[in-house]
């Protein structure tokens, strides 16, 4: 069965009760104080991250019934989910029921074997960003794929867990068994060592193991330095003679010109290579007067992009196309990539370039309150992937990037092919409305 659209929401409200985990020094077993019954109207999502989302799918494959999910729902949004304990491979709760004694609900799910741990705990220690999100109680797309990559899977796949309960309802699963799982999702959300203890591993354990795996691998990492050679004490103090340095060369006016390239056949385009000639004289002309090179923090691929950018586009004169055509055989590019990267980098500079080229996760914050932004202002629920936001037309996408803003993108209906559009702006609403001419 397929989840229900409202468990996908992205929204974070403020005011949402958090169940706190009582003290205790066993870290194979938590045990997390009941959630009181929400005030919302219902449509307060329970799961706000995609790996709580994950987790209620897997929950609402296991039924058929919607009839038994909705009435779980209603049990944990009343409060009716008493104290939650998690131990490796195994969730507990007592739930109340419409019989003065609660049913003990319970859920299982199979924890990893030594062998995968080990495979998982290594292919995290050798990324360090992984460690870092994990100590920010953050579970990020990359961490999963690595683990599936390696054959470990974290988050249960349809199928995986296991219900049961004390109630005489035979249900698969029963409402309390639904209820839990939903309580179950608002724990993942704000701390995803709940999930790995379910796994199998505690987190004092995992943080103490992944740390001595994170030095080792930086250590192996480290090359060792080079071996200085040796010089007798009579030859280090011996007196030389060094000559003085010759003045320098005055600084020229202006950078110079370049030569005159003839057209040869077979030969490179004359005038992409005075284009990019005249390039390199300005920043050697740059770096010779101010001892800085503007553009030294670039990739090939970026330079080349911002050489195209400078060109007028309009109407796409012989020296403009000449010089795409060598700028993208020289990236190994198409001259298409090539015109779409200086569309992204007219719209945003290198970070445009970067939004256009690299998906990433966003942390909780300005893209969690983007979509309920776009629905207040009466467009349509966009679909979100990664940093992404889609139109449910195909035709309008919003992309968020690290600087915070928003960055407007168009295709042709029923094509995936994103083209970058408009002013970025901070704003989502504002960004899709000049996005679409509003």
């Amino acid at each position: 069965m397929s989840p229900r659209p409202r468990s996908l929401a992205h929204e974070r409200p403020q005011s949402r009760p958090v169940a706190r985990p009582r003290p205790g020094p066993d870290d194979l077993r938590r045990t997390f104080e009941a959630v009181p019954p929400r005030t919302s109207d219902g449509d307060e999502p329970f799961a706000d991250s995609w790996w709580g989302r994950a987790w209620v799918a897997a929950l609402e494959s296991l039924s058929m019934d919607e009839g038994r999910l909705s009435r779980g729902r209603t049990y944990a949004d009343s409060g009716k989910v008493a104290a939650i304990t998690v131990t490796p491979g195994r969730v507990v709760a007592y739930v109340h029921g419409s019989r003065p004694r609660p049913y003990r609900a319970e859920l299982r799910l199979r924890p990893l074997a030594d062998a995968d741990w080990e495979t998982f705990l290594d292919a995290v220690a050798a990324r360090p960003g992984h460690l870092a999100a994990l100590l920010g109680k953050e579970m990020p797309h990359s961490l999963v794929d690595t683990a599936a990559e390696a054959g470990v899977a974290l988050l249960p796949a349809a199928g995986d867990l296991d219900p049961g309960c004390s109630c005489p309802d035979h249900g698969w699963p029963c409402k309390h068994v639904a209820a839990l799982c939903y309580q179950m999702a608002r724990l993942l959300d704000t701390d995803p060592f709940v999930l790995l203890l379910l796994r199998g591993r505690g987190e004092r354990e995992l943080l103490e193991d992944l740390g001595r795996r994170n030095a080792a691998h930086s250590a192996r990492e480290r090359p060792s330095p080079p071996a200085t050679p040796s010089v007798s004490a009579r030859e280090a103090l011996a007196e030389r003679y060094l000559p003085p340095l010759p003045a320098p060369l005055p600084s020229l006016s202006h950078p110079g010109q370049p030569p005159s390239y003839p057209s040869l056949p077979g030969a490179r385009d004359p005038l992409a290579l005075d284009h990019l000639a005249t390039e390199a004289a300005v920043r050697a002309h740059t770096l010779l007067v101010s001892g800085l090179d503007p553009l030294a923090g670039l990739s090939p691929w970026q330079d080349a992009v911002r050489m195209a950018a400078s060109r007028p586009t309009a109407g796409l004169t012989a020296t403009t196309r000449a010089l795409y055509r060598e700028l993208a055989y020289a990236t190994g590019r198409t001259p298409t990539d090539l015109a779409r990267a200086v569309a992204a980098w007219r719209q945003g500079g290198a970070e445009g370039l970067a939004v256009l080229e690299t998906p990433w996760d966003p942390p909780a914050g300005p893209f969690d309150r983007a979509r309920p932004a776009l629905a207040a202002a009466d467009f349509p629920r966009f679909h979100p992937w990664r940093n992404h936001l889609t139109h449910p037309g195909g035709t309008l996408q919003l992309r968020f990037g690290h600087d915070g803003r928003w960055y407007g993108y168009e295709s042709e209906p029923g094509e995936d092919d994103w083209w970058p559009r408009a002013t970025p702006d901070t704003d989502p609403v504002g960004a899709l409305m000049e996005l679409s001419g509003g």
